[in-house]
């Protein structure tokens, strides 16, 4: 149960200026997933608000391909082609939890594929 706790709540409190500026960079890099690397490009590259969205974009995109791509081999014994509705419908909910909490300024991990940290 205290894990769950943990979980919902944010591990960093980004400043309000940060996420003020940074916030539209954070939701569009969710809505297409490719675009993660943008925040990191741009002056919002010192931002740690943009860092973690952007990390957890790149995360999503990670999801995708490795998905699809596992779900194609498996295709052929039938199991793949639920794996990739599971993928799809997963990487769906990811999307939104991403969008909704940059939308909110918060710096949440996502579900399963969140903890992990590819961009410092």
């Amino acid at each position: 149960m205290e894990d769950q706790k943990q979980n919902q709540e944010p591990k960093f409190q980004p400043e309000k200026n940060d996420v003020a500026k940074n916030k539209a960079l954070a939701i569009v890099g969710y809505i297409i997933p490719i675009l993660f690397f943008i925040p990191l490009l741009t002056e919002a590259k010192e931002s740690k608000f943009a860092k973690f969205h952007a990390n957890q974009q790149l995360l999503l995109l990670l999801w995708w391909v490795v998905g699809c791509i596992v779900s194609a081999i498996l295709v052929f014994v039938l199991i793949g082609i639920l794996l990739y509705f599971i993928v799809f419908i997963l990487g769906i909910v990811f999307l939104i939890m991403g969008i909704v909490n940059a939308a909110r300024g918060e710096m949440k991990e996502l579900p399963l594929i969140g903890g992990i940290k590819i961009l410092n």
